[in-house]
């Protein structure tokens, strides 16, 4: 489904062009229902885990001068193992608090997937989104520590991180997304199982559980990874539908809306990496699944849900690894194509004319 505006634009106080948020556009299901105020079944809640209110935003000289553009792109941020080195698919812990602060520090604040369909970038003026999306759901990410009968976020596993900063920063909201294997090997099964890396296997659906609570986005990234390309229709329904069934079973009733291609490769279908259905042999039960956003592998950062060639069903991202992503933020930066917010939910900043 491909969003929409119209050409005609208004002209803001600001002598800046503008449309309505609303205006002319062909929007999601779920973008109609939020647009009216009502709320649709499809919609993720947000909860006080992802909340700024009462805390407020902190804005520097440097937000404050810049130039609205809502149809600038928008940075997502993919991250795989948060370990102690940086890898192709793996991030040094010290990195990743760097990215947090270095990221931070120019003006970005976490959205998730789910607020971009629904078109909720609420931020001020001068801020842009970000979207954070952690792969595989390895215990790198999400570690508990077990004392005296308790447990406790391992405060260098990913997640332990992420809270830390978000301690340390009000306005920085748990607005991630998780994209969760529930049945992948060497511990990527919900954030580890079998006792790897001290992980225990009745931890796994109380931490995606917590993820929710706290205003996180769970994501399917399939039942164990499986390349999609390799296999039948059959079994690619299969893949699908069983991990948003495993997510159900964690957070009854939870509308996955995203899907992560795994390995970023598609199937022979690919249709069906957006819609299908899967029935259990045993109790015969029919799991469909209709996912509203799929995430690609890479390919930089993605459009803004109000540029007329927004795709939701090609999200592109931009892989941590090296001096990613903060690079690609300098060249966003360098070259004009940053997202920023104008701060009225009412109206979509265009640049200036050139």
């Amino acid at each position: 489904m491909i969003a929409s505006i119209t050409a005609a634009a208004l002209i803001c106080a600001s002598a800046l062009a503008c449309t309505t948020k609303g205006e002319g556009s062909s929007t999601p299901d779920s973008s109609k229902a939020a647009a009216s105020g009502t709320a649709s079944v499809s919609d993720t809640p947000r909860t006080a885990g992802n909340s700024t209110s009462g805390s407020g935003y902190v804005l520097t000289p440097a937000d404050n001068a810049r130039t609205p553009n809502e149809l600038g792109r928008i940075p997502v941020a993919e991250y795989h193992l948060i370990i102690d080195k940086d890898a192709t698919y793996s991030r040094d812990r010290n990195h990743f608090r760097k990215d947090l602060e270095d990221i931070y520090a120019r003006g970005y604040r976490p959205v998730t997937i789910s607020q971009i369909l629904d078109r909720k970038i609420d931020l001020p003026k001068g801020l842009s989104p970000i979207v954070f999306v952690f792969d595989d759901a390895s215990p790198s990410q999400f570690s508990y520590i077990e004392r005296n009968g308790k447990l406790e976020i391992d405060p260098n596993s990913g997640i332990g991180i992420w809270m830390a900063f978000k301690e340390k920063h009000p306005d920085w909201s748990n607005s991630a997304v998780f994209c969760l294997l529930p049945a992948a090997q060497a511990g990527h099964a919900f954030f580890g199982d079998k006792g790897i890396d001290g992980q225990k296997s009745e931890w796994r659906l109380p931490k995606v559980k917590w993820l929710h609570d706290q205003g996180f986005e769970l994501c399917n990234h399939t039942l164990w990874h499986a390349q999609l390309s390799k296999y039948s229709d059959a079994v690619v329904q299969e893949q699908i539908a069983r991990g948003n069934l495993a997510i159900d079973s964690a957070v009854p009733g939870y509308k996955v809306r995203t899907f992560a291609l795994p390995l970023g490769v598609w199937p022979k279908n690919r249709a069906l990496a957006k819609s299908g259905s899967w029935t259990d042999p045993k109790t015969k039960k029919v799991v469909r699944y209709d996912n509203e956003a799929i995430l690609e592998v890479a390919g930089g950062p993605t459009r803004s849900p109000y540029d007329p060639e927004f795709n939701p069903l090609s999200i592109t991202r931009i892989e941590a690894i090296g001096e990613n992503p903060v690079q690609t933020l300098d060249r966003m930066d360098k070259n004009g194509t940053r997202y920023v917010s104008d701060g009225d939910p009412a109206t979509v900043a265009k640049p200036p004319a050139k």
